[in-house]
């Protein structure tokens, strides 16, 4: 499955709409770093990444196991520390509820945490490289 999205600042702003198909999203700095505060930073995208997919693959699972959940909530945290800053370790909790016993929810997680794409591509290292510039002069 190819996956293509991107971002396009809001003109004269530091503020960009990411969009993916027909769904967007803002993306900002922190005010301190020169933005607006009105969206995501990269950091908490990669972390909402993390626990999107986690969430996603929770629910297909419980629905193949005949499970179906009332609530999932996925937590996911850590630090960027360094120069250039990096994330150090992600870690994630996971809360689920639903129509079966607490065994059966409980196993529901494990085999997700081994499989949820974006967690494995991380684990997995990866690569990330500059595919091409354009560059041009202001209007």
């Amino acid at each position: 499955m190819h996956i293509e999205v991107q971002t396009r600042n809001v003109e004269g702003q530091v503020t960009s709409l990411g969009s993916a198909e027909s769904f967007t999203l803002v993306v900002d700095r922190p005010a301190e770093g020169g933005g607006g505060r009105l969206g995501f930073n990269g950091g908490q995208l990669l972390y909402l990444a993390v626990a999107g997919c986690i969430s996603n693959d929770l629910v297909r699972e419980a629905r193949a196991s005949g499970i179906e959940l009332s609530s999932v909530r996925v937590k996911v945290g850590g630090d960027f520390v360094g120069e250039p800053a990096v994330s150090d370790e992600i870690r994630h909790e996971v809360e689920v509820a639903g129509d079966a016993a607490e065994d059966r929810l409980r196993a529901l997680v494990d085999p997700v945490d081994e499989i949820a794409e974006i967690p494995n591509s991380l684990r997995r290292g990866t690569p990330v490289r500059l595919a091409g510039v354009k560059v041009g002069r202001a209007s």
